[in-house]
């Protein structure tokens, strides 16, 4: 049973909209399209926001892809994550605005800390900071990054963060710099924004659970996810006690027009009615997932169709906290 806690990033606006202890949320991935190949076409994708803030999502998800690497088959949202997030912020007012996920090693701390700030401060506290180590071979030499030092380099980053954001004019020391007699501004809405890792980014499950304040991993038939969440809970219990660290994962959803469509398995997800995909959301909630990030790339219909049937018809049995949205069990799991 987790406990009421002080801890600074559960007040944060961002996180409070989206996690609370045994309740499902849901977010979805920029770009809000279907696609064929690495890059969309980015288009109406404001209109899109609006509308998943609207209907009740609890967050949107940016992705870190600096490269493009045709072989990986997906660019991401192709923009800059930060400038994207601020024109985002601009154009909505509640939703929770994710990263998922900041590939560490590839940024100067200080660049990323300062960035996480900036846009937490001009949406009024909604950011939420997913973070990674990195897995695209043709980023590290770019970046001039050692691919086999990036484990170190994740963590020392994630500490220059934190201590950056947290205290004024306090000396910081790393391995490639020194921050001495000045202070890095803006400053977090909350003393500690929510850090969530990615995957394992080549840490071991303790540590994460000890330095993050929540896990993203990767979609699992539910009856392995079950065993993912248990290890995660026994782990976040063993290094913090009873503070309540949520567990994400992400789902490719291609919504079949049917309501009624049994589920079939498309890439790290599943071709489905909306029925199923609420039987699926359902159980996801009972072995304890706390939000689910949806991506519609690999869909057969368009956008704008499909956000509109989630919204009317799953979200609201999913809804974010202080979110409004539009308004027989034959469980397939």
């Amino acid at each position: 049973m987790f406990q009421p806690s002080t801890v600074p990033y559960q007040r944060h606006r961002g996180f409070e909209r989206a996690f609370s202890p045994g309740t499902l949320s849901l977010g979805l991935f920029f770009p809000i399209e279907a696609f064929e190949g690495d890059r969309p076409t980015m288009l109406n994708q404001v209109a899109l926001a609006k509308r998943a803030e609207a209907a009740g999502f609890a967050a949107l998800w940016f992705r870190d892809v600096p490269l493009r690497d045709p072989s990986f088959g997906d660019v991401g949202q192709v923009f800059d994550p930060w400038v994207y997030m601020g024109f985002i912020a601009a154009h909505t007012s509640n939703i929770a605005l994710g990263t998922a996920s900041i590939v560490l090693p590839l940024r100067n701390p200080l660049h990323t800390a300062k960035a996480v700030a900036s846009v937490d401060q001009l949406s009024h506290g909604r950011l939420l900071l997913g973070v990674a180590s990195g897995d695209r071979p043709v980023e590290f030499p770019a970046f001039n990054i050692d691919p086999e030092k990036r484990a170190d380099i994740f963590r020392e980053r994630i500490a220059v963060i934190r201590q950056v954001q947290r205290t004024s004019f306090e000396p910081v020391r790393w391995s490639e710099g020194e921050l001495i007699g000045a202070d890095l501004i803006p400053k977090p809405t909350t003393n500690e924004i929510p850090l969530f890792v990615t995957g394992h980014s080549r840490q071991s499950l303790d540590w994460i659970a000890r330095h993050s304040c929540g896990w993203i991993t990767y979609p699992r038939p539910p009856h392995l996810q079950r065993t993912s969440v248990d290890k995660w809970r026994q782990e976040v219990i063993a290094q913090s006690g009873s503070v309540y660290k949520p567990f994400m994962q992400s789902l490719y959803v291609d919504l079949d027009a049917s309501p009624t469509a049994a589920p079939s398995p498309i890439h790290l997800g599943f071709r489905l009615g909306r029925s199923h995909l609420i039987d699926l959301l359902d159980v996801l909630q009972a072995i304890g997932v706390d939000h689910v990030i949806l991506n519609l790339k690999y869909g057969g219909r368009g956008a704008a169709e499909v956000v509109e049937e989630l919204g009317t018809h799953v979200v609201p049995r999913f809804p974010a906290r202080n979110a409004t949205g539009a308004g027989a069990d034959t469980r397939v799991w």
